[in-house]
Protein backbone atom coordinates (compact mmCIF):
# COMPACT_ATOMS: atom_id res chain seq x y z
CA UNK A 1 0.00 0.00 0.00
CA UNK A 2 1.35 3.56 -1.27
CA UNK A 3 1.50 6.24 1.35
CA UNK A 4 -1.05 9.62 0.55
CA UNK A 5 -0.29 13.01 1.22
CA UNK A 6 -2.89 15.35 1.68
CA UNK A 7 -2.49 19.06 0.80
CA UNK A 8 -5.24 21.44 1.07
CA UNK A 9 -4.52 24.35 -0.13
CA UNK A 10 -6.30 26.83 1.26
CA UNK A 11 -9.24 28.89 -0.63
CA UNK A 12 -7.22 27.78 -3.89
CA UNK A 13 -9.56 29.08 -7.31
CA UNK A 14 -9.21 26.32 -10.08
CA UNK A 15 -8.67 29.10 -12.44
CA UNK A 16 -5.72 30.50 -10.31
CA UNK A 17 -4.18 26.91 -10.25
CA UNK A 18 -4.67 26.56 -13.80
CA UNK A 19 -2.72 29.66 -14.67
CA UNK A 20 -0.05 29.07 -12.23
CA UNK A 21 0.43 25.27 -13.34
CA UNK A 22 0.21 26.93 -17.49
CA UNK A 23 3.20 29.95 -16.59
CA UNK A 24 5.27 26.74 -15.05
CA UNK A 25 5.33 28.18 -11.74
CA UNK A 26 3.93 25.34 -9.90
CA UNK A 27 6.14 21.82 -10.89
CA UNK A 28 4.99 19.76 -8.21
CA UNK A 29 1.04 20.11 -9.00
CA UNK A 30 1.52 19.73 -12.57
CA UNK A 31 2.97 16.91 -12.31
CA UNK A 32 0.21 15.59 -10.07
CA UNK A 33 -2.32 16.76 -12.93
CA UNK A 34 -0.18 14.95 -15.55
CA UNK A 35 -0.36 11.52 -13.23
CA UNK A 36 -3.93 11.59 -12.45
CA UNK A 37 -6.94 13.96 -12.79
CA UNK A 38 -7.77 17.84 -11.92
CA UNK A 39 -11.05 19.17 -11.24
CA UNK A 40 -12.11 22.69 -11.48
CA UNK A 41 -15.35 22.41 -9.64
CA UNK A 42 -15.11 20.72 -5.82
CA UNK A 43 -18.12 22.31 -3.77
CA UNK A 44 -17.19 23.60 -0.33
CA UNK A 45 -19.91 24.09 2.74
CA UNK A 46 -22.13 26.55 2.80
CA UNK A 47 -21.16 28.66 5.24
CA UNK A 48 -17.85 28.79 2.40
CA UNK A 49 -15.63 29.63 5.73
CA UNK A 50 -12.81 27.78 6.76
CA UNK A 51 -13.47 26.27 10.03
CA UNK A 52 -17.04 24.71 8.35
CA UNK A 53 -15.43 22.96 4.97
CA UNK A 54 -11.61 22.36 6.97
CA UNK A 55 -13.98 19.78 9.26
CA UNK A 56 -15.70 18.74 5.96
CA UNK A 57 -12.51 17.67 4.46
CA UNK A 58 -11.48 16.12 7.87
CA UNK A 59 -14.67 14.25 8.68
CA UNK A 60 -16.23 13.47 5.14
CA UNK A 61 -19.54 15.12 6.16
CA UNK A 62 -20.86 18.53 6.35
CA UNK A 63 -22.28 20.31 9.43
CA UNK A 64 -25.54 18.61 10.29
CA UNK A 65 -22.76 16.12 11.36
CA UNK A 66 -19.79 18.04 12.45
CA UNK A 67 -21.68 20.72 14.37
CA UNK A 68 -18.80 23.05 13.56
CA UNK A 69 -21.52 26.33 11.90
CA UNK A 70 -19.02 28.64 11.04
CA UNK A 71 -16.16 31.30 11.57
CA UNK A 72 -18.64 33.35 14.15
CA UNK A 73 -21.22 31.52 15.54
CA UNK A 74 -23.59 31.43 18.72
CA UNK A 75 -23.61 28.78 21.32
CA UNK A 76 -26.36 28.63 22.88
CA UNK A 77 -25.75 26.56 26.00
CA UNK A 78 -23.35 28.71 27.01
CA UNK A 79 -25.08 31.93 25.59
CA UNK A 80 -21.83 33.11 23.87
CA UNK A 81 -20.28 34.32 20.43
CA UNK A 82 -17.41 31.56 19.20
CA UNK A 83 -14.92 33.10 17.12
CA UNK A 84 -11.97 30.52 15.63
CA UNK A 85 -10.02 33.98 14.35
CA UNK A 86 -12.30 36.26 11.31
CA UNK A 87 -9.57 38.96 12.54
CA UNK A 88 -7.43 40.09 15.55
CA UNK A 89 -9.91 43.00 16.03
CA UNK A 90 -12.89 40.76 16.14
CA UNK A 91 -10.33 38.96 18.83
CA UNK A 92 -9.90 41.66 20.85
CA UNK A 93 -13.71 42.61 21.13
CA UNK A 94 -14.99 39.14 22.02
CA UNK A 95 -11.53 37.94 23.91
CA UNK A 96 -8.58 37.25 22.88
CA UNK A 97 -8.34 34.01 25.30
CA UNK A 98 -11.59 32.63 24.71
CA UNK A 99 -10.86 33.02 21.27
CA UNK A 100 -7.44 31.34 21.17
CA UNK A 101 -9.29 28.56 23.21
CA UNK A 102 -12.09 27.86 21.46
CA UNK A 103 -9.77 27.40 18.36
CA UNK A 104 -7.35 25.12 19.43
CA UNK A 105 -9.00 23.33 22.46
CA UNK A 106 -12.92 23.59 22.22
CA UNK A 107 -13.02 23.06 18.61
CA UNK A 108 -11.58 20.09 18.27
CA UNK A 109 -12.47 18.94 21.88
CA UNK A 110 -16.34 19.69 22.60
CA UNK A 111 -17.53 21.55 19.16
CA UNK A 112 -17.01 19.02 16.81
CA UNK A 113 -19.47 15.97 17.38
CA UNK A 114 -18.21 12.99 19.16
CA UNK A 115 -20.29 11.24 17.02
CA UNK A 116 -18.91 11.62 13.64
CA UNK A 117 -15.31 10.33 13.72
CA UNK A 118 -11.97 12.45 11.50
CA UNK A 119 -10.01 10.72 9.06
CA UNK A 120 -7.00 10.98 11.55
CA UNK A 121 -9.51 8.69 13.73
CA UNK A 122 -10.70 6.18 11.62
CA UNK A 123 -6.87 5.83 10.59
CA UNK A 124 -5.71 5.49 13.59
CA UNK A 125 -7.89 2.51 14.79
CA UNK A 126 -7.00 1.13 11.57
CA UNK A 127 -2.92 1.31 12.65
CA UNK A 128 -2.24 3.67 9.60
CA UNK A 129 0.07 6.02 10.71
CA UNK A 130 -1.04 9.00 10.87
CA UNK A 131 0.94 13.00 10.73
CA UNK A 132 -0.71 16.21 10.45
CA UNK A 133 0.75 19.77 10.26
CA UNK A 134 -1.41 22.77 11.18
CA UNK A 135 -5.02 22.51 10.58
CA UNK A 136 -7.72 23.42 12.15
CA UNK A 137 -9.42 19.75 12.81
CA UNK A 138 -6.49 17.42 14.09
CA UNK A 139 -8.41 15.25 16.61
CA UNK A 140 -7.52 11.94 16.96
CA UNK A 141 -6.27 8.99 18.79
CA UNK A 142 -2.30 9.51 20.68
CA UNK A 143 -2.23 12.36 22.99
CA UNK A 144 0.12 14.95 22.45
CA UNK A 145 1.31 17.77 25.51
CA UNK A 146 2.49 21.41 25.19
CA UNK A 147 5.62 21.91 23.70
CA UNK A 148 8.32 23.23 25.93
CA UNK A 149 11.08 23.32 23.02
CA UNK A 150 11.37 27.31 22.76
CA UNK A 151 11.40 30.11 24.96
CA UNK A 152 8.02 31.53 23.31
CA UNK A 153 6.11 28.01 22.91
CA UNK A 154 7.54 27.91 26.82
CA UNK A 155 5.50 31.61 27.29
CA UNK A 156 2.48 30.54 25.34
CA UNK A 157 2.22 27.74 27.61
CA UNK A 158 0.95 30.09 30.53
CA UNK A 159 -2.56 29.67 28.32
CA UNK A 160 -2.07 26.55 26.32
CA UNK A 161 -1.41 23.44 28.83
CA UNK A 162 -3.66 20.82 28.49
CA UNK A 163 -2.78 17.83 26.00
CA UNK A 164 -4.73 17.03 23.36
CA UNK A 165 -5.83 14.55 20.88
CA UNK A 166 -4.14 14.44 17.81
CA UNK A 167 -3.20 12.06 15.02
CA UNK A 168 0.34 10.14 15.66
CA UNK A 169 2.78 13.15 14.64
CA UNK A 170 1.06 16.29 15.50
CA UNK A 171 2.77 19.33 14.78
CA UNK A 172 0.14 22.48 15.32
CA UNK A 173 2.20 25.73 15.03
CA UNK A 174 4.54 25.33 17.29
CA UNK A 175 2.11 24.55 20.33
CA UNK A 176 2.12 20.63 20.11
CA UNK A 177 5.08 18.93 18.04
CA UNK A 178 5.51 15.52 18.60
CA UNK A 179 9.05 15.50 17.97
CA UNK A 180 11.97 18.21 17.20
CA UNK A 181 12.22 18.69 14.04
CA UNK A 182 13.54 22.44 14.28
CA UNK A 183 10.95 23.83 11.93
CA UNK A 184 9.41 26.93 13.22
CA UNK A 185 6.42 28.52 12.54
CA UNK A 186 6.24 32.00 14.50
CA UNK A 187 3.26 30.35 16.38
CA UNK A 188 1.31 30.44 13.33
CA UNK A 189 2.35 33.36 11.62
CA UNK A 190 0.94 33.85 8.43
CA UNK A 191 3.55 33.96 5.43
CA UNK A 192 5.38 31.46 7.92
CA UNK A 193 2.75 28.62 7.89
CA UNK A 194 2.97 26.92 4.90
CA UNK A 195 6.96 27.06 5.06
CA UNK A 196 6.75 25.35 8.94
CA UNK A 197 4.54 22.84 7.24
CA UNK A 198 7.40 22.11 4.51
CA UNK A 199 9.99 22.00 6.55
CA UNK A 200 7.44 19.28 8.80
CA UNK A 201 6.69 17.48 5.97
CA UNK A 202 9.89 16.82 4.48
CA UNK A 203 11.35 15.82 7.58
CA UNK A 204 8.79 13.05 8.03
CA UNK A 205 9.17 11.94 4.94
CA UNK A 206 12.87 11.66 4.81
CA UNK A 207 12.36 9.44 7.78
CA UNK A 208 9.54 7.07 6.66
CA UNK A 209 7.30 8.64 9.83
CA UNK A 210 4.27 8.34 8.49
CA UNK A 211 1.34 6.70 5.97
CA UNK A 212 -0.76 9.59 5.98
CA UNK A 213 -0.05 12.85 6.09
CA UNK A 214 -1.90 15.89 5.85
CA UNK A 215 -0.08 18.79 4.98
CA UNK A 216 -1.41 22.42 5.36
CA UNK A 217 -0.88 24.95 3.24
CA UNK A 218 -2.88 27.98 4.28
CA UNK A 219 -0.96 31.02 3.18
CA UNK A 220 -2.88 31.38 0.12
CA UNK A 221 -6.11 32.06 1.75
CA UNK A 222 -3.97 34.99 3.43
CA UNK A 223 -2.66 36.61 0.35
CA UNK A 224 -6.08 36.44 -1.63
CA UNK A 225 -7.85 37.77 1.12
CA UNK A 226 -5.03 40.86 0.53
CA UNK A 227 -4.04 41.44 -2.36
CA UNK A 228 -7.65 39.22 -4.53
CA UNK A 229 -8.17 36.07 -6.30
CA UNK A 230 -6.75 37.10 -9.33
CA UNK A 231 -3.37 37.59 -7.26
CA UNK A 232 -3.47 33.72 -6.59
CA UNK A 233 -1.03 32.03 -8.84
CA UNK A 234 1.70 33.66 -6.95
CA UNK A 235 0.85 32.42 -3.58
CA UNK A 236 -0.26 29.09 -5.22
CA UNK A 237 3.10 28.69 -6.81
CA UNK A 238 5.18 29.60 -3.41
CA UNK A 239 2.92 26.39 -1.91
CA UNK A 240 4.06 24.57 -4.68
CA UNK A 241 7.47 24.95 -3.56
CA UNK A 242 6.74 23.46 -0.35
CA UNK A 243 4.99 20.49 -2.07
CA UNK A 244 8.26 19.72 -3.68
CA UNK A 245 10.06 20.25 -0.30
CA UNK A 246 8.30 17.32 0.52
CA UNK A 247 8.85 15.18 -3.28
CA UNK A 248 12.99 16.70 -2.51
CA UNK A 249 12.79 14.59 0.57
CA UNK A 250 12.05 11.62 -0.90
CA UNK A 251 13.99 11.61 -4.29
CA UNK A 252 11.94 14.14 -6.24
CA UNK A 253 8.56 14.95 -7.95
CA UNK A 254 8.66 11.71 -9.60
CA UNK A 255 9.76 9.48 -6.76
CA UNK A 256 7.15 10.89 -4.76
CA UNK A 257 4.33 9.81 -7.07
CA UNK A 258 5.74 6.53 -7.36
CA UNK A 259 5.36 6.07 -3.36
CA UNK A 260 2.66 8.34 -2.46
CA UNK A 261 -0.95 8.40 -3.77
CA UNK A 262 -1.13 12.14 -3.46
CA UNK A 263 -4.65 14.21 -3.35
CA UNK A 264 -4.56 18.27 -3.24
CA UNK A 265 -7.79 20.23 -2.50
CA UNK A 266 -9.24 23.54 -1.68
CA UNK A 267 -11.78 23.87 1.32
CA UNK A 268 -13.50 27.18 -0.76
CA UNK A 269 -12.71 29.35 -3.29
CA UNK A 270 -12.52 33.49 -3.35
CA UNK A 271 -14.68 35.91 -5.09
CA UNK A 272 -13.56 39.66 -5.34
CA UNK A 273 -14.52 42.56 -2.64
CA UNK A 274 -15.86 45.39 -3.79
CA UNK A 275 -18.65 46.83 -0.77
CA UNK A 276 -19.82 46.05 2.44
CA UNK A 277 -22.63 45.03 3.97
CA UNK A 278 -24.14 47.02 7.24
CA UNK A 279 -25.41 43.86 9.35
CA UNK A 280 -25.64 45.73 12.43
CA UNK A 281 -27.26 48.93 10.72
CA UNK A 282 -29.94 46.35 9.55
CA UNK A 283 -31.16 45.43 13.03
CA UNK A 284 -30.52 48.38 15.17
CA UNK A 285 -33.76 48.22 16.36
CA UNK A 286 -33.12 45.45 17.90
CA UNK A 287 -31.77 44.32 21.20
CA UNK A 288 -28.39 42.94 20.19
CA UNK A 289 -25.91 40.69 22.15
CA UNK A 290 -22.55 41.69 21.84
CA UNK A 291 -19.83 44.42 22.60
CA UNK A 292 -21.65 47.74 22.17
CA UNK A 293 -25.10 45.98 22.48
CA UNK A 294 -27.55 44.25 24.91
CA UNK A 295 -26.16 42.38 27.72
CA UNK A 296 -27.30 38.77 26.98
CA UNK A 297 -29.96 38.18 29.48
CA UNK A 298 -31.89 41.28 27.49
CA UNK A 299 -30.87 40.26 23.98
CA UNK A 300 -33.18 39.53 21.55
CA UNK A 301 -30.72 38.49 18.42
CA UNK A 302 -27.43 37.25 17.83
CA UNK A 303 -25.62 38.34 14.78
CA UNK A 304 -22.77 36.34 13.11
CA UNK A 305 -20.92 37.80 9.94
CA UNK A 306 -19.07 34.66 8.34
CA UNK A 307 -17.51 37.18 5.85
CA UNK A 308 -19.98 36.29 2.34
CA UNK A 309 -22.11 34.91 4.82
CA UNK A 310 -23.99 35.76 8.25
CA UNK A 311 -26.09 33.82 10.49
CA UNK A 312 -28.94 35.51 12.41
CA UNK A 313 -29.82 34.02 15.92
CA UNK A 314 -33.29 34.17 17.95
CA UNK A 315 -32.51 34.54 21.49
CA UNK A 316 -35.84 34.28 23.16
CA UNK A 317 -36.84 30.95 23.11
CA UNK A 318 -40.53 31.68 23.04
CA UNK A 319 -40.61 34.36 20.66
CA UNK A 320 -38.86 32.78 17.84
CA UNK A 321 -41.89 31.84 16.16
CA UNK A 322 -42.75 35.32 15.31
CA UNK A 323 -39.12 36.39 15.63
CA UNK A 324 -37.80 34.75 12.17
CA UNK A 325 -40.17 36.15 9.83
CA UNK A 326 -39.71 39.91 11.38
CA UNK A 327 -35.63 38.81 10.44
CA UNK A 328 -36.57 37.72 7.34
CA UNK A 329 -38.32 40.78 6.37
CA UNK A 330 -35.35 43.13 7.67
CA UNK A 331 -32.80 41.36 5.77
CA UNK A 332 -34.67 41.44 2.54
CA UNK A 333 -34.10 45.07 2.69
CA UNK A 334 -30.49 45.26 3.12
CA UNK A 335 -28.47 45.99 0.37
CA UNK A 336 -25.94 43.59 -0.53
CA UNK A 337 -28.21 40.40 0.39
CA UNK A 338 -28.31 37.66 -2.52
CA UNK A 339 -30.24 34.76 -0.39
CA UNK A 340 -31.54 34.39 2.75
CA UNK A 341 -32.28 30.50 4.24
CA UNK A 342 -34.66 29.50 6.87
CA UNK A 343 -36.56 26.99 8.14
CA UNK A 344 -40.64 26.74 8.61
CA UNK A 345 -41.98 23.88 9.72
CA UNK A 346 -40.57 20.90 7.65
CA UNK A 347 -39.71 22.80 4.82
CA UNK A 348 -36.14 24.80 4.05
CA UNK A 349 -37.39 27.94 2.45
CA UNK A 350 -34.84 29.96 0.18
CA UNK A 351 -35.38 33.40 -0.49
CA UNK A 352 -34.21 35.98 -2.85
CA UNK A 353 -35.49 39.36 -2.58
CA UNK A 354 -35.12 39.68 -6.25
CA UNK A 355 -35.93 36.41 -7.72
CA UNK A 356 -38.95 34.80 -4.94
CA UNK A 357 -39.34 31.91 -2.88
CA UNK A 358 -38.28 28.05 -3.05
CA UNK A 359 -39.39 25.46 -0.53
CA UNK A 360 -37.95 22.29 -0.36
CA UNK A 361 -37.27 19.08 2.29
CA UNK A 362 -35.81 16.08 2.14
CA UNK A 363 -36.69 12.92 0.18
CA UNK A 364 -39.19 13.35 -3.01
CA UNK A 365 -39.25 12.94 -6.72
CA UNK A 366 -36.36 14.96 -7.68
CA UNK A 367 -33.01 14.29 -7.76
CA UNK A 368 -29.66 16.90 -7.83
CA UNK A 369 -26.28 16.45 -9.23
CA UNK A 370 -25.19 14.01 -6.53
CA UNK A 371 -28.71 11.97 -6.41
CA UNK A 372 -29.97 13.17 -3.28
CA UNK A 373 -34.03 12.99 -3.44
CA UNK A 374 -35.64 16.23 -2.82
CA UNK A 375 -39.34 17.80 -2.90
CA UNK A 376 -39.32 20.97 -4.20
CA UNK A 377 -42.04 24.07 -4.30
CA UNK A 378 -42.06 27.64 -5.30
CA UNK A 379 -39.67 29.72 -7.82
CA UNK A 380 -37.21 28.00 -8.96
CA UNK A 381 -35.30 31.29 -9.80
CA UNK A 382 -34.65 32.01 -6.28
CA UNK A 383 -31.60 29.72 -6.60
CA UNK A 384 -31.75 30.46 -10.93
CA UNK A 385 -32.45 26.97 -10.85
CA UNK A 386 -34.07 24.50 -13.39
CA UNK A 387 -35.82 21.10 -13.37
CA UNK A 388 -35.90 18.59 -16.15
CA UNK A 389 -36.99 15.01 -16.28
CA UNK A 390 -36.48 15.07 -12.38
CA UNK A 391 -33.03 16.68 -12.31
CA UNK A 392 -32.72 19.15 -10.67
CA UNK A 393 -29.19 22.07 -11.43
CA UNK A 394 -28.27 25.36 -9.89
CA UNK A 395 -25.30 25.98 -11.53
CA UNK A 396 -24.97 29.87 -9.84
CA UNK A 397 -25.77 27.97 -6.41
CA UNK A 398 -24.31 24.57 -6.98
CA UNK A 399 -25.05 21.86 -4.32
CA UNK A 400 -27.53 24.20 -3.48
CA UNK A 401 -30.57 22.13 -1.82
CA UNK A 402 -27.73 19.73 0.23
CA UNK A 403 -25.78 22.60 1.53
CA UNK A 404 -28.49 24.65 2.47
CA UNK A 405 -29.98 21.41 4.39
CA UNK A 406 -26.75 20.82 6.31
CA UNK A 407 -26.97 24.32 7.29
CA UNK A 408 -30.28 24.55 8.51
CA UNK A 409 -30.06 21.46 10.00
CA UNK A 410 -27.07 21.83 12.11
CA UNK A 411 -27.98 22.05 16.18
CA UNK A 412 -25.58 24.77 15.92
CA UNK A 413 -26.52 27.12 13.23
CA UNK A 414 -28.51 30.09 13.24
CA UNK A 415 -32.09 31.02 12.70
CA UNK A 416 -31.82 32.34 9.57
CA UNK A 417 -28.36 32.35 6.95
CA UNK A 418 -27.71 34.91 4.36
CA UNK A 419 -25.38 34.62 1.43
CA UNK A 420 -24.09 38.10 0.12
CA UNK A 421 -24.37 38.84 -3.50
CA UNK A 422 -21.21 38.82 -5.44
CA UNK A 423 -18.79 41.81 -4.63
CA UNK A 424 -19.84 42.10 -1.10
CA UNK A 425 -19.24 41.22 2.52
CA UNK A 426 -19.96 41.22 5.89
CA UNK A 427 -17.69 42.94 8.12
CA UNK A 428 -16.37 41.08 11.05
CA UNK A 429 -16.58 42.28 14.84
CA UNK A 430 -14.25 44.23 14.77
CA UNK A 431 -15.04 45.99 11.66
CA UNK A 432 -12.78 44.03 9.59
CA UNK A 433 -13.16 43.42 5.72
CA UNK A 434 -11.20 42.35 2.63
CA UNK A 435 -12.53 45.26 0.33
CA UNK A 436 -10.09 45.39 -2.51
CA UNK A 437 -8.96 41.95 -2.31
CA UNK A 438 -10.75 38.50 -2.02
CA UNK A 439 -12.90 36.82 0.34
CA UNK A 440 -15.56 33.28 0.64
CA UNK A 441 -18.73 32.38 2.49
CA UNK A 442 -21.16 32.71 0.43
CA UNK A 443 -23.42 30.18 -1.65
CA UNK A 444 -22.36 31.56 -4.75
CA UNK A 445 -20.41 29.47 -7.56
CA UNK A 446 -17.72 32.19 -7.11
CA UNK A 447 -16.26 31.48 -4.09
CA UNK A 448 -17.57 28.02 -3.33
CA UNK A 449 -16.04 26.29 -6.02
CA UNK A 450 -12.20 25.07 -5.56
CA UNK A 451 -9.85 23.20 -6.91
CA UNK A 452 -9.20 19.65 -6.43
CA UNK A 453 -6.17 17.73 -8.53
CA UNK A 454 -5.11 13.72 -7.03
CA UNK A 455 -3.60 10.85 -8.47
CA UNK A 456 -3.14 7.06 -7.47
CA UNK A 457 -6.60 7.65 -5.26
CA UNK A 458 -9.91 6.77 -6.56
CA UNK A 459 -12.40 8.54 -7.29
CA UNK A 460 -15.50 8.02 -5.02
CA UNK A 461 -18.85 6.78 -6.84
CA UNK A 462 -21.29 9.21 -7.80
CA UNK A 463 -18.97 11.81 -8.50
CA UNK A 464 -18.37 13.93 -11.32
CA UNK A 465 -19.01 16.98 -13.13
CA UNK A 466 -21.25 18.81 -11.18
CA UNK A 467 -20.95 16.37 -7.99
CA UNK A 468 -17.61 16.70 -6.84
CA UNK A 469 -17.91 18.31 -2.77
CA UNK A 470 -15.15 18.58 -0.23
CA UNK A 471 -16.69 16.05 1.57
CA UNK A 472 -15.18 13.33 -1.08
CA UNK A 473 -12.55 13.79 0.25
CA UNK A 474 -12.26 11.82 3.69
CA UNK A 475 -14.07 8.65 1.48
CA UNK A 476 -10.99 8.84 -0.81
CA UNK A 477 -8.54 8.74 1.90
CA UNK A 478 -10.03 6.08 3.93
CA UNK A 479 -10.88 3.87 0.49
CA UNK A 480 -7.23 3.82 -0.06
CA UNK A 481 -6.45 2.67 3.00
CA UNK A 482 -9.40 0.12 2.67
CA UNK A 483 -10.73 1.86 6.01
CA UNK A 484 -13.68 3.48 4.47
Amino acid sequence: MTRLLLVVLDGAKPSMMERAVQRGEAPALAAIMERGAFVPELCAAFPSVTPVCATAIATGTLQDRHHIAGMNWWKRDERRYVEYGSSFRAARKLGIAKQLTDTVYNLNGSHLSRETPTVYETLDDAGVRTAGTTYLVYRGRHEHAVSRETALTRLAGQLFRKPVLGPRELFYADIFASRQTGCRSQMGLPGIRDQHSGCVGAWLAARDLYDFLLLSLPDNDTHSHKNGPHAQPTSIAAADQQIMRVADAVGGIDRLLDTHAVVVCADHSHAAVERTIDLRGAFSEWAVAGPGGSAVDEAELALCPNQRAAMVYGLVEEARPATIPRVVEAAAAIPGVDVMAYRDGEDAVVRAPARGELRFRSGGDVRDARGNAWTVAGDLEALNASVSDGAFASPDYPDALRRVWAALTCPTSGDVLLSAAPGYEFPDWGGGDHVGGGSHGSLHHSDSLGALAFCGVDAPAGTGPGAWSITDVAPMVLAHFGAA
